[in-house]
């Protein structure tokens, strides 16, 4: 289903005063770093696929005209602009010309940092809702290619649920979903961080993987997950920074006893998580 799709059976009045909508996030099945650009920004290509696991966002109208407030259950969450749902309001009354604000209560289920994409879920769906309120003048396209200026994996959520993404991971190709939502998974996030500069500091695009990334799409389209398809470029220089991720990678497959197709990485460098797909 589409990652909007389960706001829309939420949204009950044409006009609403309030919504309570479902906020997805995501995994990054394969991530290949294909070049260095100019900006210092790195191209990738990578398989997206979002997952049940998400966060719930109540949006009210505010008797407040001149900012947003932000609530939420979840220690280290900012609630001021730093935070990426308050950055697409204001990104949409920018581009919209809207003037009013909103009370949201965050209602956290998504772990913080680990490369699951919650804080950019949270990001399109608050460009979805804000949308609503103003009866819905922007079309879908344009609230992606909007979101692209916030955050590089926000556009995703405005796909059909899985998508392979390029550039900066803003470019959205939706295709058909390989894995099916009832997909049991595992995800594990080690309590350390990795440092985004250290972990790109160490990354050579020379000893990086050399396939191409339009043959992995299409060995899982045809065939599925398997470990040989989860291919993460930033693994290892993520594995160099933080060794025990390594190590935890390595106790999983040393512990699986074919009950998982798949152990692999996701997301990029200190938001990133240990996945295990069973089969």
């Amino acid at each position: 289903m589409e990652p909007m799709e389960k706001c829309k059976q939420l949204d009950t009045s044409p006009s609403p005063h309030s919504l309570s909508l479902f906020s997805p996030s995501k995994i990054n099945v394969f991530l290949r770093i294909t070049n260095k650009r100019p900006d210092g920004f790195h191209d990738l290509a990578s398989l997206f696929h979002v997952i049940s696991l998400g966060d719930t966002i109540k949006f009210s109208l505010s008797p407040m005209s001149t900012k947003d407030s932000l609530s939420t259950n979840a220690q280290g969450v900012p609630l001021d602009d730093r935070n990426l749902i308050i950055k697409a309001l204001n990104l949409y009354r920018r581009k919209t010309g809207f003037k009013q604000f909103f009370q949201i209560q965050l209602d956290k289920k998504v772990p913080t940092g680990a490369g699951l994409g919650g804080g950019s879920g949270n990001a399109a769906t608050a460009l979805w809702a804000a949308n609503q309120f103003n009866n819905c003048v922007a079309s879908v396209k344009e609230l992606q290619e909007w979101a692209a200026e916030i955050g590089s994996d926000i556009s995703f959520f405005f796909s059909h649920g899985a998508a392979y993404c390029t550039g900066r991971g803003e470019v959205v190709q939706d295709i058909p979903p390989p894995i099916s939502l009832d997909t049991p998974m595992v995800l594990m996030k080690p309590q350390q961080e990795c440092s985004t500069a250290e972990v790109y500091k160490r990354f050579q695009l020379n000893k990086a993987s050399t396939i191409d990334p339009l043959h992995l799409l299409e060995e899982i389209s045809n065939n599925g997950i398997s470990q040989n398809v989860c291919i993460n470029d930033l693994e290892p220089p993520a594995f160099e920074v933080l060794p025990s991720l390594k190590k935890l990678k390595q106790q999983v497959l040393g512990a699986n006893r074919g009950q998982y197709n798949a152990v692999f990485m996701s997301g990029r460098s200190n938001h990133s998580s240990m996945n295990m797909l069973y089969a």
